[in-house]
């Protein structure tokens, strides 16, 4: 074998062998939880052993949260190329994990999200199996889902696993059948919430700025408002979701202090436009302009996520260590959790995001439609102001449901204005002589420098002129029938839309059921 072929072959196995580097570092975790919880031991070998079994699922379940869920916080600000993906990965990991020590809270629920009733759980060891049932499953499932690059709420999987679990072990009059519906219906009102926000905020960046003449100049007085406006929704949401367990606050006086930041970061960007030396490129100058406030956004975004979204992860282990904590193995309504079990899903979070958060981060950034800075600080803020939204009305929804209909609402709102553009310019050949390119190509020059207004009036001259003037005689057939011509340019992967959309409705039957096998195995199991 000569040099060239072993080349080959190296490059050959070059993926492999990252992929054996990635499932290394995410066992040797795994082995080291496993060996800090058998070291901090409980009172009888079968609270360590179950404590140590736990602690490892607990850790598998932070990794997947981390490679699947913490994408949404990142992945349009790495698509519109306001962050690299190296960037966004250290950026995430760092707030992830600062927003599960500092402000994840000392206690967490043991039946999250009141779905199962706990009176029909006949004593602390089903209530042990159900748990760790529920985390297996959930975690498996998020693997799956981030194995195909599939974008799912890591709140529904662990919600379906319980549920699937719990059915499990006290049948169906155990679950909560109407919190259930409220969470099948944020299904369709999440993402939904997020894409009209993330179309309704794009289209008026675009009336207001991208589409006048003097795109720079409007820039300087739209942005610093846009700014402010991010600074009030992005200071609200994290008191309001970010730092709730360690600092309640009531929604008026968050608004109040996201009042203040507003008006300090209105100051300051207008102060920094007035010496803003914009490029050639009077669209990449707006776009520039975003790129500081989607960095900040994807961290803010994250110390939210790693604050509220680390209870999925270390949840179930909390309430599990509780119970062999407790003198009498007693299931108490709420279970602290110690510094330990917290720290394990913040590790596991950061770490599943550097391992394998690239493959979902791609998916959002780019493989849905294209972003650029101005589209996402648009999903940006479509997050926080859906979340807001919804839980002043008392509404559950999925954080990851809203981002992914932000970045879906975008791409259709792109498509729907190309298709009326492609429509008028359709309009103008049909309204002009057959033949007459050179007065086509001069009225599109001035129609294209025209505001969006002085569009409307320009297209409504031109048919009035052609109808007193022109006889259709004198248009071409293949003119006459330009706008039956007019496609719609799909910016959109409907490819994706389909793979998503199917993934979130199995998300939590697939999770239930996975839970429910796992539940029976391990009683079979310990029965023997």
């Amino acid at each position: 074998m000569n040099i060239k072929d072993i080349h080959k072959l190296e490059q050959a196995t070059k993926k492999g062998r990252t992929e054996l580097f990635r499932l290394g570092l995410g066992l040797i975790f795994m082995v080291g939880v496993m060996l800090y919880a058998s070291a901090k031991g409980v009172v009888g070998n079968e609270g360590t052993l179950v404590i140590v079994i736990a602690a490892a699922i607990g850790a598998y379940m932070a990794m997947n949260i981390g490679a699947n869920d913490v994408a949404n916080n990142v992945g349009p600000a790495v698509g519109s190329k306001a962050l690299t993906l190296f960037g966004a990965l250290v950026i995430a990991a760092i707030f992830e994990a600062a927003g599960a020590l500092i402000a994840g809270g000392e206690v967490v629920g043991t039946i999250r999200n009141g779905i199962i009733n706990p009176n029909l759980i006949t004593d602390s060891q089903t209530f042990v199996w159900i748990m760790m049932a529920a985390l297996l499953a959930a975690a498996l499932w998020l693997n799956v889902a981030t194995a195909i690059g599939a974008p799912v709420s890591t709140t529904h999987s662990i919600v379906g696993a319980i549920i699937g679990s719990g059915i499990a072990a006290s049948g169906m009059d155990i679950v909560n059948w109407g919190k259930m519906t409220e969470i099948a219906a944020s299904w369709v009102v999440s993402p939904v919430l997020g894409g009209l926000v993330a179309a309704a905020m794009l289209y008026f960046i675009k009336r207001t700025i991208i589409y006048q003449s003097d795109m720079v100049g409007a820039a300087r007085k739209i942005v610093p408002w846009l700014i402010a406006f991010m600074g009030w929704t992005f200071g609200t949401y994290l008191i309001l979701k970010g730092l709730n367990r360690v600092w309640k606050v009531s929604f008026l006086d968050a608004s109040l202090i996201g009042v203040g930041i507003a008006v300090l970061l209105f100051l300051f960007t207008r102060w920094r436009l007035s010496q803003f030396s914009p490029q050639q490129d009077a669209k990449q100058s707006v776009n520039q302009l975003f790129t500081i406030p989607l960095i900040f956004a994807a961290a803010l975004l994250s110390f939210a996520h790693g604050s509220n979204d680390v209870a999925n992860a270390v949840g179930p282990l909390a309430a599990i260590v509780d119970v062999y904590s407790s003198v009498d193995h007693i299931v108490h309504k709420e279970a602290a959790i110690p510094m330990w079990v917290m720290v394990v899903g913040a590790l596991g979070i950061s770490l599943g995001l550097a391992l394998y958060g690239p493959k979902v981060i791609r998916t959002i950034g780019s493989e849905i439609t294209d972003l650029d800075q101005t589209r996402a600080y648009c999903i940006a803020m479509s997050a926080t102001i859906t979340v807001i939204i919804a839980s002043q009305m008392g509404m559950p929804v999925s954080s990851t449901h809203i981002a992914v209909g932000g970045v879906f609402g975008v791409g259709f709102l792109r498509e729907y204005l190309k298709y009326n553009y492609d429509k008028m310019i359709a309009q103008i050949k049909a309204h002009h002589p057959e033949g007459d390119q050179v007065a086509i190509d001069a009225f599109l020059a001035k129609f294209n420098k025209a505001s969006i207004d002085e569009k409307g009036v320009l297209l409504r001259e031109l048919k009035a002129q052609a109808k007193r003037q022109m006889d259709p005689a004198h248009f071409s057939k293949a003119e006459r029938n330009a706008l039956k011509k007019v496609y719609r340019t799909q910016l959109v992967q409907r490819s994706q839309l389909l793979r998503i959309a199917a993934a979130w409705v199995i998300t939590v039957p697939a999770t239930a059921l996975m839970a429910g096998l796992i539940f029976f195995i391990i009683k079979g199991v310990t029965a023997s």
